[in-house]
């Protein structure tokens, strides 16, 4: 009867190269099980997968859903194929290797590395303190080029964010470059119509709310467009805000102006974003097509401290509702 019950944990990267077989999902497997296939007293019980999770952080679904099983009792031994696919920060990696599996009684092994800790002190040896410590230096290294490649496509004028602002889309020939969309778009040079007509943005508001037109959340999500939910004020209701409205006269993009950077982490290690001061935004001009002639959006930034306006709202030409 086997004495251990494994858990195989398979993790790739989003910077690992998909075209090599060598740290794919399926050499991974593969080679997991030719190993427990010749180690009798290891009974593979469980597949843990994290696809596109970085190793430098561990909060991943796939790796939590696997320690809940060795806290649970379910598993008592982690087969990976090398130390890097368990993780890739030094300390972190070093606190599993040396506390958090002794703990529980767990038996590690890193089959191509050949750890196996179930050998007397295999977990604190010279050679593996050193595959930690490239492990984390190939991931900072990693974290260098990207920051780097994406700050010159930024200066560049090509788009590298994740969502588009409403009233574009990504070009179907280059998805670094914004184009209008052709309803969203007249929508938004409704939205500057009416604003330099007098109306304020509850107003705007609730016209476009009474005529059934979708939010910017409510027809990126209807037309399966990439969204960021927190991105848009009314989300929950999916109607138009006053807050919605104004994020959209005062964003540059409306003007041909590219605005990236506005947001970023500190350092490789921490994935929670923070804003950066307006100083270090990158902006470039001209970088699309405009929506908004830009001496009308230098109008609207004019008009005053955004207080309500009670002149009546000019009928707007906008385009029939999207359902």
């Amino acid at each position: 009867m086997p004495k251990y019950k494994a858990a195989a944990y398979i993790r790739l990267s989003y910077t690992d190269d998909r075209n090599s077989e060598s740290d794919s999902v399926g050499n991974q497997r593969k080679l997991i099980e030719n190993f427990t296939a010749n180690h009798p007293d290891i009974e593979l019980v469980t597949e843990k997968i994290d696809d596109g999770y970085s190793g430098i952080l561990f909060d991943r679904p796939a790796f939590k859903e696997m320690m809940q099983a060795v806290t649970d009792g379910n598993i008592n031994c982690v087969i990976v194929k090398d130390l890097s696919r368990l993780g890739r920060e030094y300390i972190e990696t070093g606190r599993y290797l040396r506390r958090v599996f002794p703990a529980y009684g767990v038996r590690f092994i890193a089959i191509t590395d050949n750890i196996d800790t179930a050998n007397e002190n295999c977990g604190d040896d010279l050679a593996v303190s050193v595959k930690n410590i490239m492990n984390e230096a190939y991931c900072r290294d990693i974290s260098i080029k990207t920051r780097t490649a994406l700050d010159v496509k930024r200066r560049n004028g090509d788009f590298v964010g994740a969502f588009t602002v409403y009233g574009y889309i990504k070009s179907e020939e280059n998805k670094n470059q914004l184009v209008p969309d052709p309803y969203a778009s007249r929508v938004v040079q409704d939205i500057f119509r009416m604003r330099l007509d007098g109306a304020s943005a509850s107003k705007i508001a609730e016209e476009l709310n009474r005529l059934g037109i979708l939010s910017p959340f409510a027809y990126k999500r209807n037309h399966g467009f990439p969204y960021a939910p927190k991105g848009y004020g009314g989300a929950e209701s999916c109607k138009w805000s006053a807050t919605t409205i104004l994020r959209i006269l005062q964003d540059e993009t409306y003007i041909g102006t590219l605005v990236q950077g506005k947001q970023g982490t500190p350092h490789y290690k921490i994935k929670e974003m923070e804003q950066r001061p307006t100083s270090d935004w990158i902006r470039v001009p001209d970088a699309h097509q405009a929506l908004i002639d830009p001496q009308d959006f230098d109008l609207v930034q004019r008009i005053g401290d955004w207080t309500p306006a009670h002149r009546p709202i000019r009928t707007p030409y906008i385009c029939s509702p999207v359902s």
